[in-house]
């Protein structure tokens, strides 16, 4: 995988929506700001190609001109996201349609479907001129294949992707009995006894669709986006330079992981926490962490790419003149986004967009500068930031330090797309888990499980959250076991193991093929009605909720003695009052732990001090809630060993810290210990 060996900071261009005169002046403010890298092209198909098969690239030749001039290194995006109108006008069948078949039509983006033969050829040719003409050219270091893969849609419902689609599957089940098999066919009368009766999922009534169709569905879907990305990266690698590497952005509904491995040298993710504060957001549903859920995100990407880039980053208002109203960022809120993002992994940064545009939808989505271009205290967060990222040079590509690993799969997540019942549980616990982990100073990771994910891939992490698995397959249930018996804690909560890999109900005591690990038996589970009392369980002195479903977790039969399985807690309320609510299980030389309903935040906590992994910084640092903590280890770049700690404080008013060891700043150079005042958005890096 590609590396960056230093911090750098860059920011998404569009020469095409400026008077050329402009570019010189504007690539002179950008590296006065500290800026090395702009992004540009990924929607300039039309300047590239303005007739079908006459390829024109003087535009970014004169551009790339200036770049040469400035000093300024550039990533060229191929321009797929964006059809001309030479092509949807004259071949409709490039497009991506509606449940109901109607052809989205040219005048937005990512109106394509990937599984047109015709327009797969018209992306491979505008990507294959455009690597020929740039590929060794000075200035390119990089090139970013799309634009947000699976943005603005993850549906498609074209004549092209039923084809697709038929094949996918054929390839998959071989035959139509398998098929059946898989899809429960039997049920309704769906049997289907010939492949030309497979299409892509229409409309039902009453949305009520097979699950088992749907969920292949969404695994054809993502393995369509990676096709299509494949493709363009094989013959972005002919013409590259070595060292160029190829990336695409966003983080959306497919295989982000397969997607990186199978086609990309890094990968990058888009930034925009001022979303949490969007005017068409009902303030009474918001989460209480706004902004900060992004480090969740950005947690996930380290996952998928654990030295990754931030292709934008949030500089202004995001809106389009159709949808998302949002506010401008508050005075440090640009640099406590971007310090969120380096302290999560981040070793490039580009801020979304240089200018803000005048013309067309996004005339509402700022950039750094205004309509008018003049200097602003964005633009001088910007440069501020710039001067943060050469002090703390030396934590580029060091490793992010954690207490423990939320698992996830994306069999779990696909699954959940289409389950309401499913659905329900994820919502509740993955946000309350990360609060705990936030509120607590308890930094967390995440760990994608599949099939073959070796045991050394879990070692690192003493605990290990597993909340809802649903689908369990026996590989695995395998490895789950082997990091127990090894030593790990595992934590599942309710409703896990009763589905198989298709999603079909196993005919297995739940939790299915967790059993032997959790010890437990259900005989009774029930959604919590808000109709109805809440439940709660006790744990020693403590007492918990137990929202939404409640498990009665028994022991199973043949499990070992009383010393081996222990009732944690018991259901304090209902007709199951007295049951167990929470389990203990020794398995090895670990135990699982068994929870009976979905997470809360403070039994999470409780839970975290139970296994031993509660602020594993307290005698270090104290913070106060509103402060996320990041730890990253020292010593991998220029500033000696140890600790690096990352504070950033979310809040509108100051916050008082406590440094319980001597630090000193990295960015004001101040040796600190004791009180430490974090001003509104504030940020400090102590080492």
């Amino acid at each position: 995988m590609f590396r960056f060996d230093q911090f750098t900071m860059g920011t998404c261009y569009y020469p095409e929506h400026w008077p050329e005169e402009m570019w010189h002046e504007d690539l002179m403010r950008m590296k006065k700001a500290g800026i090395r890298v702009v992004r540009i092209a990924e929607f300039a198909w039309t300047l590239m190609e303005p007739v079908e098969g006459t390829f024109d690239f003087s535009f970014f030749d004169r551009f790339l001109e200036v770049c040469q001039l400035t000093d300024m290194q550039v990533i060229l995006g191929t321009p797929s996201a964006t059809p001309p109108v030479w092509l949807t006008e004259k071949y409709p069948e490039v497009l991506n349609a509606g449940p109901d078949g109607i052809l989205y039509r040219h005048g937005g983006r990512r109106h394509y479907n990937y599984n047109s033969a015709l327009y797969r050829a018209k992306c491979a040719a505008i990507t294959e001129a455009m690597a020929q003409h740039f590929g060794q050219h000075p200035c390119v270091i990089g090139w970013q294949i799309d634009n947000e893969l699976n943005c603005e849609t993850d549906q498609f419902y074209s004549e092209a992707d039923t084809k697709a689609f038929r094949a996918w599957v054929r390839e998959k089940y071989r035959t139509l009995d398998a098929l059946n098999e898989a899809w429960g066919t039997v049920v309704w009368s769906q049997i289907y006894t010939d492949w030309e009766q497979i299409h892509i999922p229409r409309p039902v009534i009453n949305k009520a669709f097979n699950p088992h169709y749907f969920l292949d569905y969404r695994r054809f879907v993502s393995d369509s986006a990676i096709s299509f990305a494949r493709m363009q990266a094989d013959i972005l690698r002919k013409y590259r330079k070595q060292g160029d590497f190829i990336t695409t952005n966003g983080m959306f509904d497919l295989d982000n992981h397969a997607l990186t491995q199978e086609c990309l040298d890094i990968y990058m993710y888009d930034s925009y926490p001022n979303f949490a504060f969007a005017l068409d957001r009902d303030p009474k549903h918001a989460a209480d962490l706004n902004d900060r859920k992004w480090s969740k995100h950005l947690t996930e990407v380290r996952s998928v790419c654990p030295h990754f880039g931030i292709m934008e980053q949030q500089a202004g208002a995001g809106s389009w003149v159709s949808r998302m109203e949002g506010p401008q960022p508050r005075p440090g809120q640009l640099r406590l986004w971007a310090m969120q993002s380096l302290a999560h992994g981040a070793d490039f940064i580009s801020f979304f967009r240089w200018r803000t545009a005048t013309v067309g939808t996004e005339i509402y989505w700022h950039g750094i500068l205004d309509y008018d271009g003049r200097d602003n205290r964005r633009l001088a967060e910007i440069r501020q930031f710039g001067e943060d990222l050469e002090k703390l040079s030396g934590l580029c590509g060091s490793p992010v330090q954690t207490a423990f690993a939320l698992l996830k799969d994306y069999d779990n997540v696909w699954d959940a797309r289409t389950d309401v019942w499913h659905r329900r549980l994820d919502r509740a616990s993955e946000p309350e888990i990360f609060a705990a982990s936030q509120l607590s100073h308890t930094p967390m990771d995440i760990v994608y499980l599949r099939d073959d994910t070796p045991l050394s891939s879990l070692r690192s992490w003493p605990v290990l959250f597993y909340p809802h698995p649903v689908i369990m397959t026996p590989a695995r249930a395998r490895v789950l076991e082997d990091y127990v018996r090894q030593g790990g804690t595992l934590i599942v909560g309710c409703r896990s193991g009763y589905k198989d890999i298709h999603g079909h109900c196993v005919m297995l005591p739940q939790p299915g093929l967790l059993s032997d690990l959790t010890g437990t038996d259900i005989r009774e589970y029930t959604f919590v009605s808000p109709a109805e009392e809440e439940t709660f369980c006790r744990w020693g002195k403590l007492t918990f909720r137990t929202p939404v479903f409640n498990d009665v977790l028994g022991q199973k039969e043949a499990s070992p003695g009383a010393d081996d399985f222990q009732v944690l807690a018991a259901y304090e309320n209902s007709y199951y009052a007295g049951g167990a609510a929470i389990t203990g299980h020794r398995f090895g030389k670990g135990r699982c732990i068994h929870v009976g309903c979905t997470f809360t935040r403070e039994l999470v906590r409780e839970l975290f001090a139970y296994t031993g992994i509660l602020e594993p910084f307290s005698d270090t640092v104290a913070l106060p809630s509103a402060v996320e903590l990041v730890v990253r280890e020292s010593g991998t770049g220029q500033t000696g060993a140890g600790q690096t700690l990352i504070l950033l404080n979310y809040s509108d008013t100051a916050q008082v810290c406590e440094v319980k060891k001597p630090f000193r700043s990295l960015l004001s150079g101040r040796c600190l210990e004791g009180e430490l005042i974090l001003p509104p958005y504030g940020v400090e890096v102590l080492q």
